[in-house]
Order: C-alpha cells, then sequence, then structure tokens
C-alpha cells in the first residue's frame, strides 16, 4: 500500500492540510507513521476517515458526535438500532431547527411588511421592535 502525505490526503478529501492535523489532535484520525525526516505517512484508511467525518459534518452532526459513531462502529455489541438511534436524534435536532428558523423568518416577514422603508431611522418599526424591553438610550 502507497504511503500518502498529508497534502495528499488532504486534496483527496478536498480539506486543508490543517483541517488534517486539527482531526488528529482531536482524535478522529490516528497519528500515522513518520518517515525518517519527519514526514507523516498516512494510509488509504485515513482518507476514508476523513471522507467518514466531511460526509457526516455535512450531515449535521458534531464532531463529538462523530467521534461517538466510530466508538459505536468499535463496539462489537453495538447494532445499526444504535447508529439508527444517532440518526434518528440527529433528525429531531435539525426538524427542530427548521422549526426555529420558520418562526423567525415569519417574524422577519411581519417586521419587514410593517416597515415603509422610508423616513429616519429613529421611527423604524424593525428598530422600534428589536427595542422593546430594552431601555432607550
Amino acid at each position: 500500500m502507497k504511503a500518502l502525505t498529508i497534502g495528499q490526503v488532504a486534496d483527496r478529501v478536498g480539506i486543508g492540510v490543517e483541517t488534517v492535523r486539527f482531526y488528529e489532535r482531536k482524535g478522529l484520525i490516528q497519528q500515522p507513521p513518520r518517515k525518517d525526516n519527519g514526514y507523516r505517512r498516512y494510509s488509504e484508511d485515513a482518507v476514508a476517515r476523513l471522507r467518514f467525518i466531511q460526509r457526516a459534518k455535512t450531515l449535521g452532526f458534531s464532531l463529538r458526535e462523530i467521534g461517538e459513531l466510530f466508538d459505536i462502529r468499535r463496539d462489537p455489541t453495538t447494532t445499526c438500532r444504535d447508529i439508527q438511534s444517532r440518526a434518528e436524534s440527529k433528525l429531531s435536532d435539525i426538524e427542530e431547527k427548521i422549526e426555529g428558523l420558520r418562526r423567525m423568518s415569519e417574524v422577519l416577514i411581519k417586521l419587514i411588511d410593517e416597515c415603509a422603508g422610508e423616513g429616519p431611522t429613529s421611527e423604524c418599526p424593525i428598530l422600534e421592535a428589536l427595542d422593546v424591553g430594552v431601555e432607550k438610550e
């Protein structure tokens, strides 16, 4: 198996070299062996693991959660149900965030509709709404 440099690994995954080092420091990938000159020598497994991290991040998993997924994967007593449960929990979190964003959008649409977009800022209904409960200077 051909050993890869950190730059080759980063290029294959589409991330920066510093990101690879960051994931090493976080323990998400193992520190690779080094050549005599001190350069890291990565295997294809590191590329696969980094791609896993990137895909999991795009699905909303935090680095801590990704580390937990790796731990679950290594544990021979866990099952697909354990992973499914984690995915369901993440889906619930995402749906909750979407609902929060939808409510924010509705409030902003209402405020935008109330603002004529003309006149001094001292009469702006958007700023007035944001000032509710705040003492005016």
